[in-house]
């Protein structure tokens, strides 16, 4: 029984999720110190950065505009800083893992190497010593 929690436990995907959880909590703090800091800036252009206040039709909607500036800031931050450099080697690294075909001629070569490779007496075709 201890063995298969000990398993649980050390299986890589459990460890990955845990640094991941960890580093998304830092990186959070990150963004809401950015989000902070561009608040300021709304403030120094427009006033009072908090909505807190903003009523329409004596309905208090100041604090969801609040959380809807918030979110809008930290997905933007999350989709420039995290998803497109994420995106884009992803796709660097599948253009790299392709193999490239080889042209005709030498796909032809590779096959009669192949052929005379695979022949009795034919000794160290692969290798450069040329047939004996």
């Amino acid at each position: 029984m201890l063995k298969g929690f000990k398993d649980f436990i050390m299986r890589g995907n459990l460890i990955e999720l845990a640094v991941a959880f960890i580093v998304g909590g830092a990186f959070a703090s990150v963004v809401t110190t950015f989000t902070n800091v561009l608040m300021s800036f709304i403030s120094k252009i427009g006033g009072q950065p908090d909505f807190g206040s903003v009523s329409i039709a004596d309905v208090n909607v100041g604090r969801f505009l609040n959380a809807v500036i918030a979110f809008l800031i930290v997905s933007a931050v999350i989709y420039f800083f995290v998803v497109t450099p994420y995106n884009k080697l992803q796709a660097r690294m599948a253009r790299g893992e392709e193999p490239a075909s080889p042209a005709p001629d030498i796909a032809l070569l590779t096959e009669i190497r192949d052929l005379l490779a695979g022949r009795p007496g034919t000794s160290n075709v692969r290798g450069g010593g040329g047939l004996t």
